[in-house]
């Protein structure tokens, strides 16, 4: 098992997770006052979208659910969302939902598998629980919101999750620093998604041969 070298990089691994939360919390709401929806519902869906992930996360791994430990995660969710309620709507126009969940992803997605690792859980495990805690955020925002979910979106979303979680696992593996190898998943996963949205990247879609008629 690849151990983390937790003590020399808590603050970067707490700053990746401070930062997966805040935008997955922005995106929420957003989207709720995208949808003219109340406060109280921008509020919920900033909660549901910031530690969404994170729950499925510690719930798989057996761990105390984070943000019920920690009574500033909820906080800082519903203060986002009044700071977004209350700000011009000018402000929150054009694809910063898209570029803010970008950051959510690539953050989050190493955060998510340095926390699994850190509780025992095997590297392909904890690969696949980096790529959830990155993704499951946003597909509970969209669910919730009635919108076609990121995953059936053809731009590339998970893949850019797995790419973040796997380099970070990747570099761990041939010895560079937790730090160094945190922020270089995070940007490279950012980087791929990114990239996605601004060209449109998508992986090739499944074609079935054409039905025969007999």
């Amino acid at each position: 098992m690849i151990a983390p070298q937790a003590m020399d990089a808590q603050t970067l691994v707490r700053l990746l997770d401070l930062a997966g939360i805040g935008v997955f919390a922005l995106t929420g709401a957003l989207m709720a006052v995208r949808l003219r929806q109340t406060f109280v519902t921008a509020g919920f869906f900033a909660l549901v979208t910031g530690v969404g992930g994170g729950s499925v996360r510690d719930l798989l791994i057996g761990a105390p659910v984070f943000w019920v430990q920690d009574g500033a995660v909820a906080a800082v969710c519903i203060a986002i969302a009044l700071i977004v309620w209350v700000t011009p709507e000018r402000w929150w126009r054009g694809d910063l939902l898209e570029w803010a969940d970008a950051v959510g992803l690539a953050a989050y997605s190493v955060f998510g598998t340095w926390k699994a690792i850190s509780w025992g859980v095997p590297v392909v495990p904890a690969l696949l629980m980096g790529i959830i805690t990155g993704c499951v955020g946003g597909i509970i925002r969209d669910v919730l919101a009635s919108v076609p979910s990121i995953l059936l979106r053809p731009e590339i979303y998970v893949t850019a999750a797995a790419l973040a979680s796997g380099l970070y696992l990747l570099l761990l593996w041939a010895g560079a620093s937790t730090a160094a190898a945190a922020a270089s998943g995070a940007l490279a996963g950012f980087a791929l998604r990114g990239a996605a949205i601004r060209w449109s990247l998508a992986l090739p879609v499944y074609r079935a041969g054409e039905d025969k008629e007999y």
